[in-house]
């Protein structure tokens, strides 16, 4: 994979996550211009990574669909059904990127979604066994490695889905 596509991976991720309020408007301002820096270029990217803190807030929500267009990725709708999806996908993808502990993981997938989310019901379940790990017959190496390998099965061929083709 190229550093272009790492940074546009990383651009998807974070609009993925801002989609479902998982991270703030200023996050995906950074990110842009990390993929500026990384040689990622637009029109509409060097709009977006110009916004100050306080421009992020009301201007991110105009401008990133059509930033995400331009680039050929995906822009997820806040709260859709798909969106949720792709968060948890963005999630396992933020943590095999050495982002999010195995454990971080499970427990921002859960509080997120609950146990009401397909794609997220194993990690909401490792979640609630890292809680009991103590009282139980594995350890937390094993719930991380468990963790890990459900993030695998999530990412296996993401985030190319999730590019317009």
């Amino acid at each position: 994979m190229s550093a272009i596509d790492a940074v546009a991976d990383d651009l998807q991720d974070l609009a993925v996550l801002w989609s479902v309020g998982e991270v703030g408007a200023q996050d995906v301002v950074e990110v842009a211009c990390s993929a500026l820096v990384a040689g990622l270029d637009s029109p509409g990217l060097r709009i977006l990574a110009g916004y100050s803190r306080g421009e992020a807030e009301y201007e991110v929500p105009d401008v990133l669909p059509g930033v995400l267009d331009e680039l050929g990725l995906v822009f997820y709708p806040r709260e859709s059904e798909a969106g949720r999806d792709a968060c948890v996908r963005a999630l396992a993808h933020q943590h095999l990127a050495g982002r999010l502990t195995p454990r971080e993981l499970a427990f921002r997938v859960h509080r997120r979604f609950g146990h009401q989310l397909p794609p997220a019901e194993r990690l909401a379940e490792l979640d609630d066994e890292y809680d009991i790990v103590e009282y139980g017959n594995r350890t937390v190496a094993q719930l991380d490695a468990e963790v890990t390998a459900e993030a695998r099965r999530l990412t296996d061929g993401w985030p190319e889905r999730h590019r317009r083709t």
